[in-house]
């Protein structure tokens, strides 16, 4: 078992999580839970690997479905004590999207396709499956929201290009590009960083 599908069976199991949490809170069922889990998990490497035309990697073995399973298990084991950390979703949003956009460039670049490419593929791959979420649950996506969340991925994706010109062992690149997007993530959220807004003018704003 290679790097790439390692990374993308925790990465399942950590957006699932994340699903499944999000699901509780929008007082689902537990095949809304499922679905939910199940489009955060495997959304962002579908629609990547689409775009690569290859076989998505959930049709390739039943693991992941089984990962979804077990990460709604795991949720209603510990929904009192993830139930106390209000942050839980955000945590496991945030490893997903770490081990989704390593996964997403390792692909990518196993493909052929040049590194820029990748850069693009891997944020892809760690966003998408959260806007599908976002928008089953009827919420604004994380990514248009004051959260670095995309730029986070696109600035591991940028680190890990460095690391790999410099010519760095592709196992320390990953786990170096891991703990960065982490952490670039978390410190986003501590202290509020957020993109300028775009400004148009006196042009009424659109409420939800």
């Amino acid at each position: 078992m290679n790097i790439t599908i390692i990374i993308e069976i925790i990465g399942t199991i950590a957006f699932a999580i994340s699903g499944v949490r999000l699901a509780g809170r929008r007082d689902y069922d537990l095949f809304g839970g499922f679905v939910l889990a199940w489009v955060t998990a495997v959304g962002g490497g579908t629609l990547r690997d689409m775009m690569l035309g290859v076989t998505p990697f959930w049709m390739t073995s039943p693991i992941y479905l089984g990962c979804t399973f077990f990460a709604l298990i795991l949720v209603q084991i510990f929904a009192k004590l993830m139930d106390k950390i209000n942050t839980a979703w955000v945590f496991f949003d945030t490893l997903g999207l770490a081990l989704f956009t390593i996964a997403g460039l390792q692909k990518t670049l196993f493909c052929g396709q040049p590194m820029w490419v990748a850069i693009m593929m891997g944020c892809i791959t760690g966003v998408a499956g959260g806007v599908v979420r976002d928008v089953l649950a009827s919420i604004s996506p994380v990514i248009f929201q004051r959260d670095i969340y995309a730029m986070s991925s696109i600035a591991g994706g940028c680190l890990y290009a460095a690391l790999l010109y410099i010519g760095m062992d592709p196992l320390y690149i990953s786990v170096i590009t891991f703990f960065f997007i982490v952490i670039v993530r978390l410190v986003g959220l501590r202290f509020n960083i957020e993109l300028p807004k775009i400004k148009i003018g006196n042009t009424n704003k659109i409420r939800d």
